[in-house]
């Protein structure tokens, strides 16, 4: 018969111990950590110096009001997913990240939606198209300095700000009656050119869903036509203003500068 090691059956015996106790303490602190409640909650708005449309307490209350509440609440009933989808809704959010720690104290990373240009339509109502392509109202807090578009533009905010501006272009219901998705491509070729950021400060449409520009210096107006050649047109208007424009009295010179023809700059005399 083999002789049984009763040192080895001891020390098993007190491994399974020690693991049981340890299992048991994590399961308590577990517990204990799963009760700890929420009495810290810091937002950080990440590009608060771009745009100031929401802050601190706007983000507090806007997830009171969305029933989504978070201070004293007890961390293992923070559902951060949902949280989450809350606030990537608001409008003036663009993306928000939530983490909790051991401690129950949550932090919030919100990021603004940056407008890249503000819509007047023929029904007098205002909003925005941000760099996103989306469409976003306009705000109690802060209105941006961004490019401004006129005219003949029907499209209303309420039918519109479910679809992003791909979305508009790649309708065919849409993209037929709308002139957005232009002025999107407008508005963004212009923001990534610092000359015609300085430049140009209005786009106005023409009855025949044409486009107009106005600068912010001199006295005309520019006839772009359609949205199309856009780099070559803004091109040609860049090297008009450069050598065409070069004395001190010649901004005021013309009234209209026509850019619309492929390859030509004609200009109208006051």
């Amino acid at each position: 018969m083999k002789k049984i090691d009763v040192r080895k059956i001891g020390i098993l015996v007190l491994w399974i111990l020690g693991l049981s106790g340890l299992a048991a303490s994590l399961a308590f602190a577990t517990s204990k950590e799963d009760v700890v409640k929420v009495e810290h909650m810091s937002v950080n708005i990440t590009n608060s110096d771009e745009n100031a449309f929401i802050d601190e307490e706007d983000v507090k209350a806007y997830l009171d009001e969305q029933k989504d509440a978070v201070l004293n609440t007890e961390k293992s009933k923070v559902d951060v997913n949902k949280i989450e989808k809350t606030l990537n809704a608001h409008p003036a959010i663009e993306q928000a990240d939530i983490s909790v720690d051991v401690n129950g104290d949550v932090d919030i990373e919100v990021k603004q939606r940056k407008p890249l240009l503000r819509v007047f339509n023929m029904d007098g109502e205002s909003y925005y198209i941000d760099t996103q392509e989306k469409l976003m109202p306009l705000s109690d807090k802060y209105a941006a300095r961004v490019l401004v578009a006129t005219g003949y533009i029907h499209e209303p905010y309420a039918s519109r700000y479910t679809l992003s501006i791909s979305d508009i272009a790649n309708s065919k219901v849409f993209s037929e009656v709308s002139v957005l998705d232009d002025l999107y491509a407008l508005a963004s070729f212009i923001s990534k050119d610092s000359v015609l950021t300085n430049l140009v400060q209005q786009i106005n449409v023409t009855k025949d869903k044409e486009f107009e520009l106005y600068p912010s210096i001199g006295d005309h107006k520019i006839i772009f036509g359609e949205a199309k050649d856009i780099e070559e047109k803004f091109n040609n208007l860049k090297v008009f203003y450069t050598e065409g424009l070069n004395r001190t009295d010649s901004w005021n010179k013309y009234s209209i500068i026509n850019i619309k023809y492929k390859n030509q700059v004609v200009c109208t005399k006051k």
